[in-house]
């Protein structure tokens, strides 16, 4: 007897002006499945997902949930016919609360002191724990991940999406989610994930239904084949491998001392006397388990937040008490984790977000008059150089799939020819094959001269990209280590332990 039919698309068809998102998809999900949707940045997989769930009409085709025809008009009646999903890019309010939040998105809410007592209960039974109290603005990217998935599962789904779950999350908290998607599964939950984590998903997924620019191009066993292989599929082609050579450490271009920084509120962390060294050819990689001053380093780097006591030195210059146009101008450049709202304004164009950084840098504003033309031909060569599958540079920053922005981002900065670049998350939520674009473009920026500080929860990418590695804990900076001498389990041990861990290994 076959399983049980929770979820089929049939002709799923979706355009917009100039791009047909989805082209007579179909495909299945059943119950108790963890079922993989994979493809490439800008494939049609948050467009497909985005139907499911009531965000949008399909223009052809149908879809049918528990053997009833699925045709939701907006989220609320998706969630009321059993859908729910996490976003890749958060759904949340800032000003309010994580109880707040979640009480927003449930038809009736229990009283306040009832609904934070679940959330508590849930979010430390699946190993994700929050505070229901704390404002979201004062949260991680990593937990604000978690109020995403913990408000899913009070909702009880019959099928629950999830797109890019654990972008944010270290290995050991996404072991964690893993087991909590297995209960689910085991209950009898269908999950529809999205993930451009090959590996995991070829470790949890049960079946992977394959997309490439719209159409359906395949259906697999993930579990039959290579991550590579899967990754072929996606591209329709196979993928390179990433060339680290031609780089040799030279001089010390920045040199941070003692640099120290108060938390921005009560629930943020304090940085406590942080002290590096980056050299020209050199990647720094810096990883820490979410909240533990990844954003506040970059911050303090940027010129964000100046005047605190220690120093920030570049090509031997005091950039302590500078803000973040004169540390551009002298070549110390900045690409932060958030990259719709922080590092991109979502209703600019491509071409207004190249003056957010690139303005005096690259000429595009002058006596305080803005360059129109060489701005747009600066987006348009940033567009060309990363492979931004956009319409054009007018297009809306927010009308970009999360992968083609954080490109966009990406080559925003190393196109500048930093002295020094300080990426925060650089490939969160970006396909394989563009995830390797974005990592040689880095280890390419190295080889040219610049040193690149990269800060980030994958352990693979950091193995892969890094020479030397540090743990920030609680705001405290490790000693570096030479990349090479490193396991996976001693940087992630590393990432979540006590700030003297690190010292104690060497």
């Amino acid at each position: 007897m076959g399983a049980t039919e929770v979820f089929q698309a049939e002709g799923i068809g979706k355009s917009y002006p100039g791009v047909r998102a989805n082209d007579d998809v179909s495909f299945t999900v059943t119950e108790g499945e963890i079922h993989a949707l994979l493809g490439e940045n800008g494939a049609g997989k948050s467009t497909l997902v985005k139907m499911i769930y009531g965000l949008v009409r399909p223009d052809d085709g149908r879809m049918s949930l528990l053997g009833k025809p699925h045709e939701p008009s907006d989220p609320r009646a998706a969630r009321a016919a059993g859908v729910a999903m996490v976003f890749q890019h958060f759904s949340l309010f800032d000003a309010l609360t994580v109880a707040e939040n979640i009480a927003l998105g449930m038809e009736n809410p229990p009283l306040r002191r009832e609904l934070s007592a679940r959330i508590t209960d849930v979010s430390n039974e699946f190993g994700l724990p929050l505070n229901p109290a704390r404002r979201i603005a004062t949260l991680s990217a990593g937990e604000r991940q978690r109020v995403e998935i913990i408000r899913c599962l009070l909702q009880n789904p019959r099928l629950l999406i999830m797109d890019e779950p654990t972008s944010v999350l270290t290995p050991q908290e996404a072991e964690l989610l893993f087991a909590t998607l297995r209960k689910l599964a085991a209950q009898g939950t269908s999950i529809l994930y999205i993930s451009h984590k090959l590996e995991e998903i070829r470790t949890h997924c049960d079946r992977a239904t394959i997309l490439r620019g719209g159409k359906v191009v395949d259906s697999c066993d993930p579990r039959a084949h290579s991550a590579r292989e899967l990754a072929a599929m996606m591209v329709g082609g196979e993928m390179r491998d990433i060339d680290r050579s031609g780089r040799q450490a030279g001089e010390v271009l920045l040199e941070l001392k003692d640099l120290s920084m108060a938390p921005a509120s009560v629930e943020g962390t304090a940085l406590k006397a942080v002290s590096l060294q980056v050299r020209a050819g050199e990647i720094l990689g810096i990883g820490g388990v979410a909240g533990n001053g990844q954003e506040e380093l970059l911050a303090a780097l940027s010129g964000e937040v100046r005047n605190m006591p220690g120093t920030v030195v570049l090509d031997g210059n005091d950039l302590s008490a500078t803000g973040p146009d004169q540390r551009r101008l002298a070549g110390l450049l900045a690409a932060p984790e958030d990259r719709l709202g922080h590092a991109a304004v979502p209703d600019f164009s491509l071409t207004d977000n190249t003056l957010l950084t690139a303005g005096t840098r690259k000429g595009l504003v002058r006596r305080g008059m803005i360059d129109h033309s060489a701005a747009r031909a600066y987006a348009e060569e940033v567009i060309a150089s990363f492979d931004v599958r956009t319409p054009g540079p007018g297009t809306a920053a927010r009308a970009l799939s999360g992968g083609n922005l954080q490109k966009f981002v990406i080559g925003r900065e190393v196109l500048q020819a930093p002295r020094v670049l300080v990426v925060n998350q650089p490939t969160w939520g970006v396909d394989a094959a563009a995830a390797a674009a974005v990592r040689q473009s880095l280890l390419n920026l190295a080889r040219d001269g610049a040193g690149v500080i990269v800060i980030s929860q994958d352990l693979d990418e950091l193995m892969e990209l890094s020479d030397r590695f540090c743990a920030l804990n609680e705001g405290r900076l490790s000693p570096p280590r030479p990349t090479e001498d490193l396991t996976l389990d001693e940087i992630g041990l590393m990432l979540g332990g006590a700030h003297g861990m690190a010292e104690a290994a060497i």
